[in-house]
């Protein structure tokens, strides 16, 4: 199997992104969240999308937002799990990582991480680049990409990397977010009190996200259009 046969088979089960990026870019991985802690014999990872429906930002609350992205989470488990059991049948080795956790408590950090952070290795697999707003910001689709990614066994060619950023006088989401968990002297969001915020449901109601102002107040939002 090459690259291009990968993307074909990934495109074919319906994602709208592909990239890979070889496991020796993921040096800079966080302890016990390096793709070959997880799958010790990794040599690849190959991250893929969907685009988020963009009818979700014009709604004046956050319940169809929830709905999606919890659908395309479903969606993209499905096309993981099936791409894993194609790769098994050509004895290649691949393994799903989960497009929304399960998540892992970082001890080192005291953050939250999914085994394999989908959106790090969407980087390396020269899909986007992390905004200011911790999202991944994509050519094509902006922020608006819902993410996954597979480990396997074997060495496919890498994607180049992306050599782009945030404008250095854009700071919108950070200058917007409701309870200041982006600033200008941390390049992480502040877990705590994004989740506070955006994840509470108040007694009796069934849960759903409060709060995407760093993704839709984005002027990047929506890609290069």
């Amino acid at each position: 199997m090459n690259s291009k046969e990968i993307k074909q088979i990934l495109n074919d089960l319906g994602t709208d992104i592909c990239g890979i990026a070889s496991i020796d870019r993921f040096t800079g991985a966080p302890q016990g969240f390096h793709p070959a802690d997880t799958l010790p014999s990794c040599k690849s990872v190959i991250v893929f999308g969907k685009k988020f429906l963009e009818g979700t930002l014009e709604c004046n609350n956050t319940v169809p937002y929830t709905i999606v992205r919890n659908m395309l989470s479903h969606v993209l488990d499905n096309i993981a799990l099936e791409f894993c059991y194609i790769m098994q049948s050509k004895n290649i080795v691949a393994v799903p990582t989960g497009t929304i956790g399960p998540t892992l408590h970082d001890k080192k950090t005291g953050r939250f991480r999914n085994v394999v952070s989908a959106k790090h290795s969407a980087v390396l697999a020269g899909l986007g680049y992390i905004g200011k707003n911790t999202l991944l910001i994509t050519p094509e689709y902006g922020n608006m990409a819902w993410l996954s990614s597979v480990l396997v066994n074997i060495e496919l060619e890498p994607d180049k990397i992306l050599d782009d950023k945030c404008p250095e006088d854009c700071s919108i989401c950070i200058d917007n977010c409701p309870v200041n968990a982006l600033t200008h002297d941390n390049p992480e969001m502040d877990q705590m009190k994004c989740f506070d915020h955006a994840f509470h449901t108040n007694e009796g109601e069934d849960f759903y996200f409060k709060c995407n102002t760093c993704r839709t107040i984005c002027p990047k939002c929506r890609g290069n259009k």
